[in-house]
């Protein structure tokens, strides 16, 4: 099939932003990926457009992408809204690939926004309520609060502030894995750390303050054993990525060192197992095809950037990637493993946990990272030769774990 390539990326800081519209974070980041890669808006044959909840947010509930785009001056193409939960920014390029292998087009724009910050708490936690099947929460619920039974949560550990039930979901597996596993708190703490000290270095991140474990440790609980700096905030914010093929560089004149290529981009939807089974995540199991498809093995991973929701989905997601063992994600953090610097540094961004996460933007967002990373422009935050990268995004919940995981792996050209 063609092979296909990330030409130019943009992104606009992530933070709370009451007073910026969806419209005008969509053209910052679309604006900034054109001029990335050299192009004019005339230049783009297609969009996917990657959006989870401006329906709940602001009852903008159908044909999102054509309105925000259409704003900036992009219309008469074709324009796929996409929603997959915190997994809409990595399907909308998975789209786009699939665009660029098929033949249909040369260049495709791949683009997520969301805006989720609001002064109504109600209305902004509630934008996460329908992520798994609505029809049986209670029940839902209660499932997943068993996985982490055995583990009894210390008094005065579970906020009394309002938080995503999300929070407590994570909390659970993390329980999980500390009954299963023996895996610490402390173990745990030692990614936030991580994350946030990453984070200092870059400029569009939502945090930037640094943290020490023992900071992350005394920093007031959400729900056992996850403390605030462990947890990704509410966020606003939009990032693009513009993709071509070789006929479509030409074309164009796109700078073609410059340009990263896609190796892998595999989308995932999970199945029914036992929490034991862990070598089945749907995660584990995207990541086999991808690395399938790309013809490496996670030895050959220079950088990643994973979904850390919460620090504990980056210790699950390292093993189900392949970077350590099943059990190993708490020892191997804490060994300083995957900071940057380290044999397999993960989120040098800052990661959810301190760049942010505004879901429909969230995996977009980690493929800017990652093509600065493979071109050698990240600055203090550089991975020292990197020459493949992995993105991981995952969205919602069904069963036990992520209703859907996208995979993505790119190699400096």
């Amino acid at each position: 099939m063609e092979p296909v390539y990330i030409v130019g990326v943009g992104m606009t800081p992530f933070g709370r932003m009451l007073d910026v519209d969806i419209k005008t974070m969509t053209r910052q980041a679309v604006t900034a990926a054109l001029e990335d890669a050299g192009v004019n808006a005339d230049a783009i044959e297609a969009a996917f457009f990657a959006n989870a909840a401006q329906g709940h947010m602001e009852k903008q509930h159908m044909v999102r992408g054509e309105i925000a785009l259409r704003a900036m001056g992009l219309s008469g193409i074709p324009v796929v809204n996409v929603e997959n939960a915190c997994a809409s920014g990595a399907t909308a390029l998975n789209l786009a690939v699939t665009q660029l292998k098929a033949g249909e087009n040369d260049v495709v724009l791949a683009v997520g926004a969301e805006k989720l910050f609001s002064n109504d708490r109600a209305l902004m936690f509630g934008a996460f309520d329908g992520a798994w099947d609505v029809s049986d929460t209670g029940a839902i619920q209660a499932r997943l609060m068993k996985l982490g039974e055995g583990i009894e949560p210390p008094a005065g550990t579970t906020s009394d502030k309002p938080y995503s039930v999300f929070m407590d979901v994570y909390a659970a597996f993390a329980r999980f894995h500390m009954k299963t596993f023996g895996t610490t708190q402390r173990q745990i703490a030692a990614v936030a750390a991580k994350n946030h000290q990453h984070s200092v270095h870059n400029p569009l991140s939502q945090f930037r303050d640094p943290y020490t474990v023992d900071d992350v440790l005394a920093a007031p609980p959400i729900t056992y054993p996850l403390t605030l700096p462990m947890c990704s905030p509410i966020s606003d914010g939009a990032a693009a990525a513009v993709l071509m093929t070789e006929q479509g560089m030409d074309r164009h004149g796109v700078d073609k060192s410059r340009a990263v290529k896609v190796l892998a981009s595999v989308l995932q939807t999970g199945s029914d197992r036992d929490p034991s089974e862990v070598d089945r995540h749907i995660t584990a199991l995207a990541a086999r095809r991808a690395y399938e498809k790309a013809g490496i093995g996670p030895e050959d991973v220079s950088v990643a950037e994973v979904h850390d929701a919460t620090a504990m989905g980056e210790i699950i997601q390292i093993e189900n990637l392949g970077f350590c063992p099943f059990g190993e994600g708490g020892p191997t953090s804490e060994r300083g493993e995957t900071r940057i610097g380290g044999r397999i540094p993960v989120n040098p961004s800052g990661g959810l946990e301190s760049k942010g996460h505004p879901v429909g933007a969230t995996g977009i967002g980690q493929i800017y990272e990652l093509v600065g990373q493979l071109r050698g422009v990240a600055g203090p935050r550089q991975v020292e030769g990197a020459r493949i990268a992995l993105a991981e995004n995952g969205g919602g919940l069904h069963g036990i774990e992520e209703a859907v995981a996208c995979i993505t792996i790119l190699a400096r050209n």
